[in-house]
This record gives C-alpha cells, structure tokens and sequence, in this order.
C-alpha cells in the first residue's frame, strides 16, 4: 500500500461511527447473542476493542513516538474489568476514546512510519507496521461481529443458506 498512513487514518476514521450505528440501530439482544457456544458476540467484539483502544493499538503507538520499548499484551491474562456494561455504554467510551486515538494519529508525520520500539516478543516494531495492524484488527472484530449478528437469521433463510455458508459460526 503506498500510503498506509492515509489509509489507516481513514480505516481507523470509520470504526467507531460502524459501531454507532450498530449499536443504535439493532436490538440489544442481538447484539448479546453469542453466535456460537465460546464465540464472541457482537457485543463482545466492541468490548474487545474497547480494550485494545486502552491498553494496546494507541498505547503501542504512543510508545513508538516517545522511543520507549513496547509493553507485552496477554489478551488471555486477567486485566482490569471493563465497567461499561450495555453495547451502548460500550460504543459511548470507545467513540471517545477513538476520537483521542485519532487526534493522536494527526500528529504522525510520514517520516514517523520507520521508527521502530521493541515488542518483548517480536523484536523491533515499526510504527508503520502498528499502523496495519491496527486498521485489519478494526475490521476483523467489526467484520466478526457482523458474522455474529448473521447468526440469528441464517437457520431461516430456507433453501437461500446455502448463500451463507462461508459465514455461519460454529
């Protein structure tokens, strides 16, 4: 991509107003439906990126900007509760806090994509490749959330399911 500063910008730009909309506009219970037993619900996916808007993507970027080395990020290991309980109040804390992540992103310059900080894991980090990363991870939760939503209209689609076989969970 030739300017994945832009492109992530703009990726990273529609996230939270996605997830607005969804949360605005589709039953409650939907959004809580599990589509599978261990699966994430749509609503667990904006949970999930409610936290790494808080303890990963812009913190690991910020780390970048400042030269100090990466924090290591157990999605597994206990963290702190995350006190927004319904998708609303969900979707409330992470269209705020998205829109200080995008503040932070005006500020990165061209000449900042090659700065590099050590991930305790991977080594040498560029802010480029963070960039990337951050934009597919926005979309893979929204796109498995979208997935989960699926979920409760597929078994009656009749003899269209077959339509959606690359999308049924579990």
């Amino acid at each position: 991509m030739e300017d994945v500063l832009d492109a992530a910008r703009r990726v990273v730009s529609t996230t939270a107003a996605r997830w607005r909309t969804l949360v605005d506009t589709v039953p409650a219970e939907l959004l809580e439906r599990a589509p599978a037993p261990g699966e994430w619900s749509a609503a667990d996916c904006l949970r999930h990126l409610l936290v790494a808007e808080r303890r990963v993507l812009p913190v690991r970027i910020r780390q970048v900007l400042a030269g100090e080395p990466m924090r290591a990020f157990d999605p597994q290991a206990p963290g702190p509760a995350v006190p927004e309980g319904t998708p609303s109040e969900l979707a409330d804390a992470f269209v705020a806090l998205r829109r200080e992540s995008e503040a932070m992103l005006a500020g990165v310059t061209p000449d900042d994509l090659d700065r590099t900080s050590d991930h305790p894991e991977y080594g040498p980090i560029s802010l480029r490749t963070l960039l990337n990363v951050w934009a597919a991870h926005d979309l893979q939760h929204t796109v498995q959330a979208e997935e989960a939503l699926m979920q409760g209209f597929l078994p009656d689609t009749g003899p269209f399911r077959f339509r959606f076989a690359d999308h049924e969970v579990g």
